[in-house]
Formats: structure tokens, sequence, C-alpha cells
């Protein structure tokens, strides 16, 4: 085997590690994108029964975004196993609670529900923002896409920009606006 086919093919079966930042993220559309990764779905190599997933750091979830008055619908359910343990949390209050909870149950339900599931749930790493201990930002090598683009908000535009920004139209001085 050549020197050129022996590192595609370790670069094929070794475990890269990605980051995603969840700022302004459906945490359902992003679980999408962190699923193919953390089960390897992207690699040539890949069979349901073989383990060759990779490493994904996700860096900012308090700060996802559910579409509409989901913090509100949306429920959570979990059991203790006694009678009566029966417990319904809403999205909101989970978030409140643990930032990173919402998106590490999201990215959980979107993988098929078999034995692999909790062990590939260990190469999850979640943080709350986007402080990160130096030695898993030493092992990232690749950074997912987000599929929603981060829009700017006006108080962090400097004026010079907005002055020079193009008018559509010039007001009268006297115009009212209804």
């Amino acid at each position: 085997m050549s020197i050129a086919k022996r590192v595609q093919q370790w670069a094929t079966f070794a475990r890269t590690w990605h980051i995603y930042d969840c700022t302004w993220q459906n945490p359902f559309e992003s679980a999408k994108l962190v699923k193919t990764h953390l089960l390897g779905l992207q690699k040539p190599i890949y069979h349901p029964m073989n383990d060759c997933g990779d490493h994904v750091v996700l860096i900012n979830t308090r700060e996802i975004a559910l579409p509409g008055d989901e913090w509100v619908k949306r429920v959570y359910f979990h059991h203790t196993g006694y009678p009566g343990g029966a417990s319904w949390t809403l999205a909101w209050q989970l978030h409140e609670k643990d930032p990173t909870m919402v998106m590490k149950k999201a990215v959980y339900n979107s993988m098929r529900g078999n034995l692999q599931r909790r062990h590939t749930m260990q190469r999850l790493h979640l943080f709350a923002d986007d402080q990160v201990p130096e030695e898993i930002l030493q092992n990232v090598t690749n950074q997912i896409r987000t599929p929603r683009s981060i829009p700017q908000r006006l108080d962090h535009i400097d004026k010079e920009t907005l002055e020079n920004f193009p008018n559509i139209m010039d007001y009268p001085k006297d115009y009212i606006l209804r």
C-alpha cells in the first residue's frame, strides 16, 4: 500500500472533531446536521453497525431559537420509574434550568433508537456559551456550517456605517409617520 493510500485510509477511519455554533439556530434543524457527523453518515465507510462517527462540539446553546411559540408549547416528558413519577416540563423551563438540555434532547431524539445511541451521545460535547476548554479546542479541525445566517443587530452597527447607508427616499422635514 502506498503512503498516499495509507494516509487517505487513516483520514477516513480517524475520528475528527467538529464545532457548531448554535446562536439563533433552530435546535431541531441543527440536530439533523449534528447527527450526520456524530454517526459518520458523511463518510464513505458508513455502515449502520459500524461506529465511525466523529466528535461534535456545540457552543452557545444558551442562544438557540425555537420557531414561533414553541418555547411555551413544547413539552418534555420525564419519568422517575416510581408510581406517580411522571413530570412534564415546558421548553423554556428546561432551558432555564440547563441551557444545554434542549439541544441535547433534540440531537438524542433525531437519532434512531438503537443500542448505539447512548454511546454515540458521548461524543457530543455541549457548552452553554463560547467558553470551551483549551484541550477540546486543540482537537477541533472542522466547523459545521449553520443553516441560518445570523443577522447583525442594529445596536451593534457603528454610526458611520448607518449614516453612509444609502437611503431609498428622502422624507421631508415635516413628514409624520402614522
